[in-house]
């Protein structure tokens, strides 16, 4: 069957447009909506929102191999305050509560590829808890950027406290702590379950937190310039290369389910 010329014309003139919008809609709207991909992880299991090992491995090698720029939490946060635009192969990494597997099973490998990571602290369970890490792992840490944040005292709701004593206890109780045993100073909090509301905000603000990260909020996502709400993106077992992939690009915040901060 002979094609004619007519239908080959045709046919490249709608991929050259089918092209075009997609090189358009990728610089004009996708591209500007980039944000660098903050990374949550807890301790190392199989169950729930636990990472295993092996798969941290993988991810962490995945995230080597593929050359992505691991940057800190301070350097993300300078970059949006100065209008920086990233790399689009950017990423931060964190860790919510401070498990002792922590130590164990992350600290090795970004030691190894030379990652810096932020490791947020319940503080009244450090050094009390065994499931938990103490001071000298913490202090050893430090010397390979490992960074510290506060996850509050107890790890409590801050939406439900009424208490706007306890409140700024868990606040600016935990960073004072830290910084006490640590010999260094806090820049960041991790709201538990993500939960915050402007009251937290300015108690955050006032304990001399650079910056604090939720959850994900949505939309509103699309104002970066708020270093008290830096959305962060869990990463679970179940994550395959795919996917991973697809939350290191910097646009998977786009299409997530919106959750309010209280």
């Amino acid at each position: 069957m002979v094609i004619s010329m007519k239908i080959i014309k045709r046919v490249a003139t709608i991929l050259l447009l089918l092209v075009f919008l997609a090189a358009s809609f990728y610089l004009s709207w996708l591209s500007p909506r980039y944000t660098v991909p903050i990374l949550t992880y807890h301790d190392f299991g199989y169950a729930g929102i636990q990472v295993s090992p092996d798969n941290f491995t993988r991810q962490m090698r995945f995230i080597k191999d593929k050359k992505y720029n691991v940057i800190s939490l301070d350097e993300l946060l300078e970059g949006i305050k100065k209008g920086k635009k990233f790399t689009h192969n950017s990423v931060v990494i964190t860790f919510d509560d401070g498990y002792q597997d922590n130590y164990t099973y992350a600290y090795p490998l970004l030691k190894k590829y030379g990652f810096p990571a932020t490791i947020f602290l319940i503080t009244n369970k450090i050094g009390v808890d065994r499931k938990f890490l103490n001071w000298d792992e913490i202090k050893e840490m430090q010397g390979s950027n490992i960074s510290f944040g506060g996850h509050t005292k107890n790890h409590v709701y801050l939406p439900e406290i009424s208490s706007k004593d306890i409140l700024w206890d868990e606040i600016s109780g935990c960073k004072k702590i830290i910084e006490e045993h640590t010999g260094k100073p806090v820049g960041f909090l991790s709201y538990p379950r993500g939960g915050f509301n402007e009251e937290i905000k300015a108690l955050v603000k006032k304990a001399k937190y650079k910056g604090a990260c939720a959850t994900n909020r949505g939309l509103d996502m699309l104002d970066r310039k708020d270093a008290y709400e830096l959305n962060r993106i869990s990463i679970r077992n179940r994550d395959n290369s795919f996917s991973l992939w697809a939350k290191l690009s910097g646009y998977y915040n786009l299409f997530r389910r919106k959750r309010e901060g209280d």
